[in-house]
């Protein structure tokens, strides 16, 4: 599989691994707060700006149209295996929405992934990585870490900029997953980091990617991300922008399942190898079938592009919990009792691996079976 590498980035594969560690939230109503930074860089005195729930940077959605998280697979056909794992997950689960905004007024906690947009002016830092050999932003010859992510310094002090709400310079990587989203969105790359911590003087982190969002890039194979199957979260995720505007949700979403088993198209890591569980890269989508009509507009939004372009398993978590942003405006009094009207047997599972160009398996796909 190839990627698409920044001029930054010299990458080269390693079989390190890793299991998700997630944390079941409930959620609650996001959050947009602007922070800009004086940075001097040599002679020149450069104004760097970070938003925390910015303008995300057009053309919308995320990546270009042929990118699997923005795949039409209304059509694609339904794998044959489809009624074991839906039985796997239990066919009277609920999903549910893994979103929202803070944990209680003014609390540090939050749901949902924040996700931080700044200009080409925030300087990169270096991050050391616990799995260095599949993180970006590392000479793999030396394995030592160099300047590459523009990590805000507000990150470090200041609540919410990071998945779970506390600061960076608050040690919770045994407890929580610590992801940091970030958009350059002057050159439209993102950054996504896993586990991250400050320690004074340095970020450290689990693992680190990089995404061009102008082009489709595969993490090399057997590579993970931020996320465990080595896709990117941001593109995944259900916005309030998107869930309130005026057009259709164009994109899959990102989904956990309690288990996984290997990995398939587009994945490229595994983080499970339990017996009749779903693979890394799987998608569920919700059945044309399902009646949608008792459900309020923007909820109807929502679930039409899970029967468009479906869920994609992308982390080791709670079973059939739908990741999305960070953000105060939430109504979970809403989205709460509607995302648990819906079953995992209202899901069926699409053929694995499917590209959108063939409609059987592709003989290339890697599957990693127990």
């Amino acid at each position: 599989m190839s990627f698409a590498r920044s001029p930054l980035v010299d990458l080269q594969s390693n079989g390190a691994r890793r299991e998700a560690v997630k944390r079941r939230r409930v959620s609650s109503p996001a959050f947009l707060a602007a922070a800009v930074a004086t940075v001097t860089l040599g002679p020149a005195l450069l104004l760097a700006t970070a938003t925390l729930g910015g303008a995300l940077p057009g053309p919308l959605p995320l990546f270009p149209p042929t990118n699997w998280w923005n795949t039409d697979i209304s059509q694609a056909p339904v794998d044959p295996n489809s009624a074991s794992y839906i039985t796997f997950i239990g066919s009277t689960r609920t999903m549910h929405p893994d979103f929202g905004g803070n944990v209680s007024p003014g609390s540090v906690g939050i749901y949902g992934f924040p996700y931080i947009v700044v200009d080409s002016a925030v300087p990169p830092l270096a991050v050391q990585f616990q799995y260095s050999s599949e993180s970006d932003g590392v000479d793999h010859t030396t394995g030592q870490s160099y300047p590459f992510y523009p990590i805000p310094a507000e990150a470090i002090s200041q609540p919410h900029w990071i998945e779970g709400g506390d600061p960076g310079n608050v040690d919770l990587r045994s407890s929580s997953d610590r992801h940091m989203l970030i958009v350059d969105q002057d050159r439209r790359y993102l950054f996504e980091l896993y586990n991250v911590f400050f320690d004074g003087t340095r970020w450290q982190g689990g693992s680190g990617a990089f995404f061009d969002l102008n082009a489709n890039g595969l993490r090399p194979d057997t590579w993970t991300s931020a996320d465990a199957a080595g896709l990117a979260i941001l593109p995944g995720l259900v916005r309030y922008d998107e869930v309130f505007g005026s057009a259709e949700i164009l994109h899959a979403f990102r989904v956990t399942v309690r288990a996984t088993n290997g990995y398939v198209y587009p994945a490229s890591h595994r983080a499970g190898s339990t017996a009749g569980a779903l693979p890394m890269g799987a998608r569920l989508r919700l059945k044309a079938t399902r009646d949608l009509s008792g459900f309020r507009p923007e909820v109807q939004k929502i679930f039409r592009a899970m029967q468009r372009y479906g869920l994609i398993v992308a982390d080791n978590g709670s079973d059939l919990y739908v990741s999305g942003t960070y953000d105060q405006r939430w109504d979970n009094s809403v989205l709460n009792p509607a995302f648990g009207a819906i079953r995992a047997s209202d899901f069926e599972v699409v053929t694995l691996g499917y590209n959108g160009s063939v409609l059987a398996p592709p003989t290339g796909l890697r599957l990693v079976l127990p």
